[in-house]
């Protein structure tokens, strides 16, 4: 057990402990997780470490206009009503979206949500003017948000939504802003003191937060949904970016829930009792490719694809004991929207070499590349293996390929700088999974002219027009079908030119003591902890 493990551990017994001083008998019990993220998520309601921070420490505390319907596990899920009970494209002008409020919604703090609260919690994002403006949330969710361009109050419990043309995406990205409230903010005097009080409508709410080592959260009594009123009494989050440490902390019993343990630990687990948990779902760990700026050869396609060819992914697949899917493309082959690209992607060593010698790359003259990497992370799976494994193979056909390797967060400052940073110039890939499972972040957010870095996260830099007019479409088609064919035409143009370098789809490995119990698994990155409780 490292130093820092047994440091934590201690502070985690302590705080057990006093728990149970306090209540002699738990009914639903305590929930201790181990994250992969290397420190506790900020609090404010826009957290960061990527997709981890909004799953622990966004949708537990908060809650948003929508949510989905992640108490199934058969199919993707789709949006929901939340603190909106309703929501619809204006008639009068489709470039914008109603969200009629719940009426029966408070703050952990008592006071009211409504429509000034929806309006307050938009300008503290995106209203430089605004007292509540916060920079960090901007940075850290405003990407999310690309296509919201207008808000107005209709009345005390209706607010608009909109862009500046139709956009039928705008539900899709509002399912992120989660609602802060304005009067604890105002009476905790600012975003300082409310990251360590945070205050938001959501099941849980924060009673302890210890950089580095844990989050308190209580059940919110409360709770406007009572189907989702938490069973838990508890839950503490800890940060575990190692696997070995998150494997040993729960055949210790000092964790009874893990994110993406070892996989080489599998078998041992699940000797020991432990509920081994995974379903795949939309969402891809790959390389986003510099195809612009100075120093990267990656504009050529014929590089591109030998990248893709050269790529084992079933070898990558056996290093994880099974807990991955091999990439065919973007997304999943059983998407509606992966279509039939023409750019077959699988292993061609042949075929790569072929490729590079073409574009003047072989054995005497091998190409050169740097990729930037973490060692854990939000969705990073097992980031150091794996990149050693593609590392090796891309070396058999005449790439030398080597690492930068940052820490999570700094990792994701750069992608928000974006392909033309002078910091760039010395890489020429991003390894940074990510959620492929609505049209804007599976598609517009990666490949549009218009989400160029800061605005966006299309730091490979791909700007094709003919892409463009098609993600343009999809935008203002609002049939469903419709616009599931058109999202298979952009998947098949995306992947006929190998934009990125896809290696493995996840597919969320969990590992639960046996104790715990409730816990069904979406077919998403973001899960729901309400239903879960520990047997006695």
């Amino acid at each position: 057990m490292t130093t820092y493990f047994k440091r934590m551990a201690a502070g985690i017994g302590l705080a057990v402990a006093v728990s149970a001083a306090a209540t002699a008998a738990q009914a639903g019990g305590t929930l201790t997780l181990g994250m992969t993220a290397s420190d506790i998520p900020t609090a404010t309601g826009a957290p960061n470490q990527g997709g981890e921070g909004i799953r622990w420490m966004g949708f537990t505390i908060y809650d948003s206009l929508l949510y989905w319907n992640l108490n199934q596990s058969k199919t993707i899920p789709v949006l929901v009503p939340a603190l909106s009970n309703k929501y619809y494209l204006n008639p009068k002008n489709n470039k914008e979206w109603i969200f009629e409020l719940r009426k029966d919604v408070t703050f952990h703090d008592g006071s009211k949500f409504t429509a000034d609260a929806v309006i307050w919690n938009l300008d503290k994002i995106f209203k430089e003017s605004a007292p509540q403006y916060d920079l960090t949330q901007r940075r850290a969710v405003a990407w999310r948000l690309a296509g919201i361009k207008t808000w107005r109050k209709i009345d005390d419990y209706t607010v608009a939504i909109g862009d500046k043309s139709p956009n039928s995406l705008i539900p899709e990205q509002i399912v992120y802003l989660h609602m802060s409230s304005p009067k604890h903010w105002k009476d905790v005097g600012g975003w300082k003191e409310f990251a360590k009080h945070p205050s938001g409508t959501g099941p849980f709410k924060v009673v302890e937060i210890v950089p580095h080592e844990r989050a308190v959260l209580v059940r919110n009594d409360k709770y406007w949904d009572k189907k989702r009123t938490p069973k838990l009494d508890k839950l503490i989050l800890l940060p575990m970016p190692e696997a070995s440490t998150r494997t040993a902390a729960i055949l210790s019993g000092q964790a009874n829930f893990i994110e993406a343990p070892a996989p080489d630990a599998i078998p041992r687990l699940k000797a020991a009792g432990m509920q081994i948990i995974t379903n795949p779902y939309p969402h891809i760990w790959p390389y986003l490719l510099r195809e612009v700026g100075e120093n990267t050869p990656l504009g050529d396609i014929r590089i591109r694809k030998a990248l893709n060819l050269a790529i084992d992914r079933d070898a990558v697949v056996r290093l994880l004991n099974g807990l991955a899917v091999p990439a065919k493309g973007h997304v999943l082959p059983d998407s509606p929207w992966f279509g039939h690209p023409k750019f077959d992607i699988k292993y061609d060593p042949e075929q790569a070499k072929a490729l590079l010698k073409e574009a003047g790359y072989g054995p005497g003259k091998p190409l050169k590349l740097t990729f930037m990497i973490s060692p854990s992370g939000s969705g990073q799976m097992q980031p150091l293996p794996m990149n050693e494994l593609v590392q090796q193979q891309l070396k058999k056909v005449n790439v030398d390929l080597s690492f930068e390797v940052t820490e999570w967060q700094a990792l994701r400052a750069q992608r928000g700088k974006g392909p033309l940073d002078e910091k760039a110039k010395s890489i020429q890939g991003l390894n940074n999974s990510m959620g492929t499972y609505d049209p804007y972040s599976a598609f517009e957010r990666f490949f549009s002219c218009d989400l160029l870095p800061p605005k966006g996260l299309n730091w490979a830099g791909v700007c094709d027009k003919t892409l463009q007019a098609m993600l343009e479409k999809v935008k203002v088609t609002f049939d469903h079908k419709e616009q599931d064919a058109l999202l298979a035409k952009v998947h098949e143009y995306v992947v006929d030119h190998a934009y990125w370098l896809w290696v493995v789809h996840d597919v969320n490995p969990r590992a639960l003591r046996p104790e715990v119990k409730g816990f069904t698994q979406a077919k998403s990155w973001y899960q729901d902890l309400t239903q879960i409780y520990i047997q006695k």
